[in-house]
């Protein structure tokens, strides 16, 4: 988790389109503010009169100001939106940092479970060769027949090619991860002694509040988005009000630079305009109708990431439910198809039952030791799921 917080590339995105969103925020907000800036100029002459050559030099210094009264408060309104969207890219990039983390841990469970469906299938090739190997015995012996021996070389060939695919298949799942990682491939491996079942399970506990929902990203997006789409209308209604600007300026100018800063020098000017909209084709009324309606599609987005925060929810309890039943079950009708087994293999040591009922039971242990593998990951495939539904675990920190 911590590598991947650090190196992967998903949020690196992520974190520079909140940088860039800020700068954005910062640009709409400059229009609160005056603009200034200063000027300095000389201006030099040369030019003949009557076959007389004459030069002249100006000198000039000064500032100038411009402000746009917000008498209408578009340019605040504009400003606030900005920084809602900046506000909607810091929950995008919390979705993004949710997603990853949600897929380091799936990436990493699903790795450990088909390293374990591969030692399943190796451990299931190594009992059937034990047993085939003691009907080749007794085939020897004439006590077995030449088709159990064909029916139980079947069963080991089966088991056989079921190994390559199961190992691929790890592989590409552990490149997946040192991709979310920001490694190379080949760099990342997993620890020899992590299993499924010595995983610690974080304990879900009775009556989550839903205040936790208010954390998951998706739904604060909507809100921030909604909260900008409100400003937007405040800024399509002022358009159709005069701006009213004011500038001014000041400085010095003089044809000698040595008395360009002379009280004689000295000049200014203030200047106050109005500018109103009076005909633009519809396009103020339909900026204006624009916004609103976009205002109402976020209401009904909002509402609706809502409801489905809390369906997400109660979903993933039910899968954290009904999955660690199934891991208790299954454990179970594990170890009776094991102790079958052995009973099974005790039985045709001594001749007393056939082959046919060793392989019967030889085929249940496989299958249920395939499937408490499963099973395990399918409880902890819940597990992120809930995480992830309630915005990043359920403690109230």
């Amino acid at each position: 988790m911590a590598q991947a917080m650090a190196a992967n590339d998903d949020l690196a995105a992520a974190m520079a389109r909140v940088r860039e969103a800020d700068a954005q925020a910062q640009v709409a907000g400059a229009a609160l503010l005056p603009a200034v800036g200063a000027s300095a100029d000389i201006d030099h002459q040369r030019a003949k009169s009557s076959g007389v050559a004459q030069t002249a030099t100006a000198h000039s210094v000064g500032l100038s100001a411009s402000y746009e009264l917000d008498f209408w408060g578009k340019n605040r309104a504009s400003a606030a939106a900005a920084v809602a969207t900046a506000d909607a890219s810091r929950y995008d990039l919390e979705t993004v940092r949710l997603t990853m983390l949600s897929s380091v841990a799936t990436s990493y469970f699903q790795s450990l479970e088909l390293r374990e469906q591969v030692r399943v299938a190796e451990d299931n090739l190594a009992n059937a060769n034990a047993v085939l190997d003691g009907l080749r015995r007794q085939a020897d012996a004439g006590i077995a027949t030449a088709l159990d021996v064909a029916q139980q070389e079947t069963t080991v060939s089966t088991l056989n090619a079921k190994l390559p695919p199961l190992r691929q298949q790890y592989r590409q799942s552990v490149n997946a991860l040192a991709i979310l990682l920001g490694q190379m491939p080949e760099a990342v491996d997993l620890a020899e002694g992590d299993t499924l079942a010595g995983l610690a399970l974080p304990p879900v506990t009775p009556g989550l509040p839903s205040d936790l929902l208010a954390r998951r990203p998706d739904v604060a997006q909507a809100e921030a988005q909604l909260k900008a789409a409100n400003a937007n209308i405040t800024v399509a209604r002022a358009a159709f009000f005069p701006s009213i600007d004011l500038t001014a300026s000041g400085g010095y100018a003089s044809a000698a630079l040595s008395k360009l800063f002379d009280p004689g020098s000295a000049i200014f000017s203030l200047a106050a305009g109005l500018t109103q909209p009076i005909f633009q084709g519809g396009a103020l009324e339909g900026q204006y109708a624009n916004a609103q309606a976009r205002y109402d599609e976020l209401v009904a987005t909002y509402r609706k990431s809502v409801r489905s925060a809390f369906a997400n929810v109660e979903d993933a309890l039910t899968a954290v439910k009904e999955t660690t039943d199934q891991v208790a079950r299954q454990e179970q009708a594990t170890a009776t198809a094991r102790h079958a087994y052995e009973l099974a293999q005790a039985q045709m040591a001594a001749g007393t039952i056939t082959v046919l009922t060793v392989l019967n039971t030889e085929t249940a242990l496989f299958t249920a030791n395939d499937a408490l593998v499963q099973a395990r990951f399918a409880r902890l495939q819940a597990l992120v799921g809930l995480y992830n539904a309630l915005g990043g675990g359920w403690r109230q920190s």
